[in-house]
């Protein structure tokens, strides 16, 4: 929270010691943070001058987005990915910062080629079990329906607005616009909510959902307020605040039990979009990202959860589409702040000047202008058919032929 007193450790201890790797790296992640891109490239550049094989180093130069890397930086890349050096760590991240730079310079089929290299070395350590994750969402809803009879007080939570979704589908951008709005903070990912559902579990001596049956109104209340207490930090400045936790959609029963108040946010992308930029972001704890079977196995799991809690609870739970806010986005902007019970504000509108720190992949992205080509997967054509058949959706050749004229 005092990322102020960081940088001003961090530069301390870079004065003190100028050559501390360590130190030079966290301070571009939080130049980063902050916008500040041309200062945080810098600093990775030093980084690498020191350690050429330092994986986060380059993975955080690659992921700036806002600074295109050279041929130079392939040809080092390639050579750092060979030194004896570099950790498994080291190999997966300068993977997707090589995979990111051969895209920079359209060499498409070489990037996809070292994207799944990459994605290979990390699937290897972890497997994802799909099936299983799969069985185990439908479990969950099961235990939730019907829905239980929550926290009695029904407007217990209205200060928190939860935003959930795969990764890579607008979540940021939503809580940008959301934290333009002078009565809402953005906190960013908080591990709140998942921490007090494992606090109830210890509590029971069950994992969640087990223990659903056993909650009485009483229950849910008292794990409202200890949710509440824990994020208070989040409401010094300003009454009502976001909790970006993507994979907080999991939990959307829980949160109507527990804070009936609170506005849930499900973020929704183009299937193909979504997965394809899970898939060549390096994303820390997603193991279903590593494989296109995995990836539209989970994009189905979330899209059916998020689907069913709207209709279960459509006064609280908003689907928030990304591509129809960039078609039209005051109308859309408008629309998921009175869903949040707020009034609307135009500084909304100009979210990209907000100067608040962002923590998320998509820090640099959400301090521009609304940008329509934001298409991706196209650049790649057939090559992506591969994701394609996983998700269902018709091949490049086909959706070429529909989208031709006459």
């Amino acid at each position: 929270v005092r990322n102020e007193d960081a940088a001003d450790a961090l530069q301390q201890a870079i004065r003190i010691a100028p050559h501390s790797v360590d130190a030079r790296a966290l301070l571009a992640d939080l130049l980063r943070m902050h916008g500040q891109s041309q200062e945080a490239a810098d600093s990775y550049r030093q980084v690498l001058a020191e350690r050429p094989w330092a994986g986060m180093a380059w993975w955080g130069l690659a992921d700036l987005k806002t600074v295109q890397m050279a041929e130079s930086d392939i040809r080092d890349l390639r050579q750092a990915l060979r030194s004896p050096r570099a950790s498994d760590d080291d190999r997966i991240a300068m993977g997707f910062a090589l995979a990111r730079a051969l895209d920079d310079h359209g060499r498409y089929a070489e990037s996809l080629q070292t994207l799944e290299q990459a994605n290979a070395i990390a699937r290897h350590r972890q497997r994802w079990n799909a099936v299983g994750y799969s069985q185990a969402v439908d479990a969950l809803a099961a235990f939730f329906a019907p829905p239980p009879d929550g926290a009695s007080d029904p407007r217990l939570g209205e200060e928190v607005i939860f935003i959930v979704g795969l990764p890579r589908s607008g979540s940021t951008l939503a809580e940008q616009i959301l934290a333009s709005h002078p009565l809402v903070e953005g906190s960013g990912e908080l591990p709140d909510l998942p921490q007090v559902l494992a606090e109830e579990s210890r509590r029971h001596g069950l994992p969640f959902p087990r223990w659903v049956p056993q909650m009485k109104r009483t229950d849910w209340q008292r794990l409202g307020k200890r949710y509440l207490e824990r994020t208070r930090h989040w409401r010094r400045a300003r009454p009502r605040f976001t909790d970006k936790l993507p994979s907080n959609w999991i939990y959307g029963d829980a949160i109507r039990a527990m804070l009936p108040g609170a506005r849930i946010v499900g973020c929704l992308r183009d299937p193909l979009e979504t997965c394809f930029s899970c898939y060549r972001q390096k994303l820390e704890n997603n193991e279903y990202t590593r494989s296109f079977k995995d990836l539209a196995s989970f994009w189905r799991d979330c899209d059916r959860h998020l689907h069913r809690l709207a209709r279960t609870y459509p006064d609280k739970v908003y689907l928030h589409d990304y591509e129809a806010l960039l078609e039209d986005p005051e109308p859309r902007i408008r629309a998921l702040l009175e869903h949040c019970g707020l009034p609307f504000d135009p500084a909304c509108l100009a979210f990209h000047e907000n100067t608040r720190q962002v923590r998320s992949p998509s820090a640099m992205q959400v301090r521009q202008p609304l940008r329509r080509d934001t298409r991706h997967s196209t650049r790649y054509g057939a090559l992506l058919d591969p994701l394609r058949l996983a998700l269902g959706l018709p091949s490049w050749q086909d959706e070429a032929s529909t989208r031709a004229p006459g």
